[in-house]
Formats: C-alpha cells, structure tokens, sequence
C-alpha cells in the first residue's frame, strides 16, 4: 500500500466502513446482435449500470464490451435479464496468441475472423504441452528449418 493510499484511509471520513474500491475493468460479453433493435436493447440494458464508463457493441462479432467500475459477473447477468438473450463472457483470443491454433478444442468455426476460442483446459488442447521429441519430429519436416532433412 502506497503512502497516499494509507493518508486517504487515515483521513476518510466515511462511517468507518473499509469496503474495497472496484478496480476499472473491460468487461467482453457474446451476445447474438441480429439488428438494430437488438444492439439498441443491448446498449440499454447496461448503460443505466452504476459504474459504467462506457459501453462499445460490434454487432458483425456479436461483441459487447463495458468498461467501467463494474464486476464482470453482474454485467453478465444484467444483460441476460434485460434482454433474455442467452450471455456468456467472450471466450475468444486473438488468433496470434495461441501457439497451435487449429488444434481440436481451440478452433471453431463460429469464431469472428482472426479470433480462434480461449481454452485453459490443459487436456483438452494436447498440442499445448508437446514434449521434446514431439517438437523434434515436427521441426525435422519444417520449411523454416532447410538443413534438418535431407528427404527434402
């Protein structure tokens, strides 16, 4: 804790409540965006939120962002509530941050171009932890790599 956090707490003159500040976050939301009447229900159903800063849709990516001094958890199920659309966090990267971006479980079709879906799961995306002889093989036959094969 820096020195002018501990003189604004030393000098506060709130009822004695320490809750902590939210931080500014950028909430990313998929919610299917069919028309304008969609993305205006969208728009309005968080823009009244406490908290929010500002409020971005990209209707071609089904793409709602919030940022603001909210919890992602909240925007989520407001925007559910007030639409009735089905919600969830964007649970897509861009395509350059995943190292084998075509591997079962990271690529999807319905993912907007230059994006393939985020997994965690370290089961599920096997090309992830390749070991080194796994690595060896699939360097030998690389065309970066002109010297490693003499077949070619």
């Amino acid at each position: 804790m820096g020195a002018l956090d501990h003189l604004s707490n030393m000098f506060d003159c709130s009822s004695g409540h320490h809750h902590k500040r939210k931080q500014l976050q950028t909430v990313e939301i998929k919610v299917k965006i069919d028309c304008e009447g969609c993305e205006r229900k969208v728009r309005r159903s968080v823009e009244g939120m406490r908290g929010v800063s500002s409020v971005t849709i990209e209707p071609k990516q089904n793409k709602l962002t919030v940022v603001g001094y909210v919890e992602p958890h909240k925007v989520l199920s407001r925007v559910a509530y007030r639409t009735g659309k089905k919600v969830e966090l964007w649970p897509y990267v861009p395509y350059d941050a995943v190292a084998h971006p075509y591997a079962q479980g990271v690529y999807d079709k319905k993912a907007p171009a230059g994006y393939v879906r985020y997994d965690q799961d370290p089961s599920r995306n096997h090309l992830a932890r390749a070991n080194s002889t796994e690595v060896r093989y699939t360097t030998a036959f690389s065309d970066e790599n002109t010297s490693a094969c003499a077949i070619m």
